[in-house]
C-alpha cells in the first residue's frame, strides 16, 4: 500500500470518526464473546459506523444482520495453520475490499490470522481478552500471547488487566478496562410477564412454597455444581429446591455424576437438573438466590451480574472478576472458593432474609449494575476505543489484493 494511500486513509478515518470495523470470532453460537460482539456491532451501526463480523456462523448471525451489520463467513474456527494462514490472506482481501479501519479479534486462533491481516492490508488491530486461558508450557503461553498484541488489549475485567500485566507483561498504557454488560432492556424484573414465571415454574415442576437455590451455568466441574450439592447436604435441609441450569454439552456422564452424588447425599428430591434454560430473565425471578460456585476464578462473571440486575441475592466464589460486580454484605455474600462449608454458610443467611431486607438488598443490587455495568457503557468504551486507535498513526502493510 503506497504511502500516499495510507495518508489518505488516515486522514479521512480521522475525519469521519465512523469507523469501519471488522471484529473476528470462531462462531455466532452462545456466550458472552458472542453476545459483546453482537451487541458492540449493533451500537456501531447506531453511531453511524460500520459492522462487519467474520466467524464460522451460528444462531446469532440473523441477530446481528437484524442490527444492520454485516456476517462474513470464515473458517476461523479452524486452528489448522494452513487454514489459519490462508484466514489471513482472506481476511486481508475483505479488509481492502470493504475499507475497513479496525480489525478486532476476540479469540484466539482467529486472532493470529487477524494480525497477519491487519499487517499486510496496514489496519489497526486491536484484541479483547476474555479470559484466563491455560498456559501450561511455552508454547501455549505463546499462542495465548496472540491477544495481548493490539494496539489496545481490552481486558474484561481489572482481574483480567492484572493477568495481562503479571503473567504477560503488558504494558499498561495499551491496557481498556471493560467491563462486560447487562443487557438492561432484557434483564428487567418489571419486564419479566408472570405467564413466563408460570411456563417455566410448570415445565420445570416447581414445588409451591420452598425456597429456590439455583446454579446458572454448563456442566463443567470448575462451574462448582458439586461444591453446592455438598454445601447443601451440611445445612440439612429438605424444604428448598436446587436447580442446577445449563447443558451438560453431550457430556451426559457429567450429569450422572451429579445426579448420583445429590442421591449419595439425601438431595434426590432437592436437587434438580434442568438443562439449558433460554428465558433467563424468567429464571432468575424464580430464584430466590443465584449461586456461582466457580472453583476457577471467573474473568467477569456475567451470572451473578445478571441475577443482581433481576434483584436477587447472590452467592459467588471470592475470586476473580466477581469481586468487582458483587457488593459483599450489601447484594450478596462472597465465600472462600472450593470451600463446602463457607457456602453453606453464605447460603443459611441468604435464605434467612426477611422480605424487607430482599427489597433493600434488590434495589441496590438494581441500582448497582445498572449504575456499572450495563450493555450501554460496555458499547460506549469499546467505541472509545475504536476513536482513540483511529486518532492513531495506521500501521504500515502490504498491499492486499481485493
Amino acid at each position: 500500500m503506497s504511502e500516499g494511500v495510507k495518508s489518505s486513509t488516515v486522514q479521512d478515518a480521522a475525519e469521519r470518526r465512523r469507523p469501519i470495523v471488522l471484529q473476528v470470532l470462531p462462531a455466532l453460537n452462545t456466550g458472552g464473546t458472542e453476545r459483546g460482539a453482537v451487541d458492540v456491532a449493533q451500537a456501531l451501526v447506531e453511531a453511524g459506523g460500520t459492522a462487519l463480523v467474520a466467524s464460522s456462523g451460528g444462531r446469532m448471525v440473523r441477530e446481528l444482520e437484524r442490527a444492520g451489520a454485516t456476517h462474513l463467513t470464515l473458517p476461523v474456527h479452524s486452528k489448522n495453520p494452513l487454514v489459519m494462514f490462508l484466514n489471513a490472506n482472506r481476511l486481508a482481501r475483505l479488509a481492502v475490499r470493504h475499507d475497513v479501519d479496525i480489525i478486532h479479534a476476540r479469540s484466539r486462533a482467529p486472532a493470529w490470522s487477524a494480525l497477519r491481516a491487519a499487517r499486510r492490508a496496514g489496519r489497526h488491530f486491536i484484541t479483547t481478552f476474555h479470559g484466563t486461558y491455560a498456559s501450561g508450557g511455552g508454547l501455549k503461553r505463546r499462542y495465548n500471547s496472540i491477544m495481548t498484541r493490539g494496539e489496545r488489549v481490552i481486558a474484561i475485567s481489572a482481574f483480567i488487566a492484572d493477568h495481562l500485566r503479571e503473567v504477560y507483561g503488558v504494558e499498561s498504557e495499551r491496557v481498556r478496562v471493560i467491563h462486560r454488560g447487562v443487557d438492561l432492556d432484557v434483564f428487567d424484573p418489571a419486564k419479566v410477564d408472570p405467564e413466563r414465571l408460570v411456563r417455566l415454574a410448570s415445565e420445570w415442576r416447581l414445588p409451591d412454597g420452598v425456597p429456590v437455590v439455583m446454579l446458572p451455568g454448563r456442566l463443567a466441574r470448575w462451574k462448582g455444581q458439586r461444591v453446592l450439592i455438598e454445601a447443601l447436604a451440611r445445612l440439612g435441609r429438605q424444604d428448598l429446591c436446587c436447580l442446577l441450569v445449563g447443558s451438560d454439552q453431550g457430556r451426559p456422564r457429567r450429569r450422572r455424576e451429579l445426579e448420583r452424588l445429590a442421591t449419595g447425599h439425601g438431595l434426590a428430591s432437592v436437587v434438580h437438573l434442568v438443562g439449558h434454560c433460554e428465558d433467563m430473565p424468567a429464571a432468575y425471578m424464580l430464584a430466590d438466590v443465584v449461586v456461582s460456585a466457580s472453583t476457577d476464578p471467573e474473568a467477569f462473571g456475567r451470572v451473578v451480574a445478571e441475577a443482581q440486575a433481576m434483584g436477587r441475592p447472590v452467592v459467588a466464589s471470592d475470586h476473580g472478576g466477581t469481586r468487582e460486580t458483587v457488593l459483599a454484605e450489601e447484594t450478596g455474600w462472597l465465600f472462600r472458593p472450593g470451600d463446602a462449608g463457607a457456602l453453606g454458610a453464605a447460603l443459611r443467611r441468604a435464605l434467612a432474609l426477611d422480605a424487607e431486607a430482599r427489597g433493600r438488598l434488590a434495589e441496590t443490587a438494581i441500582s448497582h449494575i445498572r449504575d456499572n455495568f450495563s450493555k450501554e457503557a460496555m458499547c460506549a468504551k469499546t467505541l472509545a476505543v475504536y476513536a482513540e486507535v483511529m486518532g492513531a498513526q495506521a500501521p504500515g502493510g502490504e498491499t492486499a489484493a481485493a
